[in-house]
């Protein structure tokens, strides 16, 4: 029940953005979205992940996530331009009220709209495994302001058919707080989809729980990722590539030095006047390593010259001179006579093998029968 007249942004878009800013602001490593449905949310943290480098969704609906799982995968741009930083995203079928062991230890968990879909009995059976066992650093949790559907036009009964309940600011700030007393969190209340002026006083649409557990309580180890789910099944999983994966890593500097050599060997070439003898004479490149170092691109993917120079040497496409401070690039006319014999050949080899029919057309339906 979310009317476009009541709420520009849509109030889900208000949602997810709340959860953007507070990544922004916290810079949480490792993110699990807890009724993650059609993945709308991991989606847009995908593209504001900021230091995110685990991507987590969890639902009980195993259609939902397969429909959309192929959202999530990696663009063009990301294999282009890889991120300095790694990124696993993986959904898995599972029930927030089921304790799974991959689960704990998260910086961040996310529950958006999903608390009022449970059973009252459940909503106790949630708080243990969410708060008394995951243990996250933080959660977010959003649900209906009961306060606010009078103002929903056509509205009777729930905001959707599913929902259990739904209730006032002070039914959930009271759940809210008990949870926190039991389990060692403290809790700032806020929401979004704000009231017209004369009704302000209802509070917000969707009214949200930020959580965040204290500095004394324990949290559990956070070098579980590499343990196999025991409780959940894991339907979908990617790697993104990063600039940590070494071979990447390699193939985006080498990519980059080269470009940028060629760039200033044409612009070299161009102050000379196109004396390309000159040029050639100094290796038919860089007059020094340097050069390539000013780029400021090469200098956020090496951090000094020395791994710069070493990355280099470990690349069988990347010739240096003697003195290991120029890089050599092939001559124009040299590539030119080279690309003329490697035609010849070619020709010569097709000449050699070309059936000897003046003109004559070949019927393979004929041949093959």
């Amino acid at each position: 029940m979310e009317t476009p007249s009541l709420f520009s942004p849509p109030l889900y878009m208000q949602r997810h953005q709340f959860v953007v800013e507070f990544v922004k602001s916290c810079d949480p490593r490792k993110v699990m979205d807890l009724g993650c449905a059609d993945c709308s949310l991991l989606r847009k943290l995908k593209f504001h992940r900021h230091g995110i480098e685990v991507l987590v969704g969890v639902d009980i609906d195993c259609a939902a996530i397969r429909q959309r799982a192929h959202a999530l995968a990696p663009l063009s741009s990301d294999y282009l331009q890889p991120s300095p930083r790694p990124l696993t995203i993986e959904l898995y079928q599972g029930s927030v009220t089921e304790r799974e062991p991959y689960t704990r230890g998260f910086d961040l968990v996310t529950c958006i709209e999903l608390i009022e879909h449970l059973e009252l009995w459940e909503v106790e059976r949630f708080s243990d495994v969410v708060f008394g066992y995951m243990t996250p650093c933080a959660v977010i949790i959003s649900t209906p302001n009961a306060e606010f559907n009078p103002l929903l036009p056509d509205l009777k009964g729930f905001r959707h058919n599913d929902h259990k309940f739904e209730w006032t600011r002070t039914e959930f700030q009271t759940w809210a707080l008990g949870v926190c007393r039991q389990y060692g969190y403290s809790a700032d209340f806020t929401g979004v989809g704000e009231a017209p002026d004369p009704d302000r006083g209802v509070g917000f649409c969707s009214q949200i729980g930020v959580f965040r557990r204290h500095a004394d309580v324990s949290n559990a180890p956070m070098n579980n990722t590499l343990q196999e789910p025991t409780v959940y099944r894991l339907l979908y999983k990617v790697v993104y590539p990063s600039l940590c994966d070494n071979n990447i890593f390699q193939r985006i500097l080498v990519s980059e030095v080269l470009y940028m050599a060629e760039s200033l060997k044409r612009q070299w070439l161009v102050d000379k006047q196109g004396k390309q003898t000159d040029f050639t004479s100094r290796v038919h490149g860089l007059p020094s390593g340097e050069c390539v170092w000013a780029s400021p691109r090469v200098q956020a993917l090496c951090g000094d010259i020395q791994h710069l120079q070493q990355a280099l040497l470990d690349d069988s496409r990347v010739e240096l001179n003697a003195e290991r401070n120029a890089i050599m690039l092939p001559d124009e006319n040299e590539v030119e006579e080279e690309d003329e014999v490697e035609k010849d050949e070619c020709e010569e080899g097709e000449s050699a093998l070309r059936p000897m029919k003046d003109g004559a057309e070949e019927d393979w339906e004929t041949e093959l029968g």
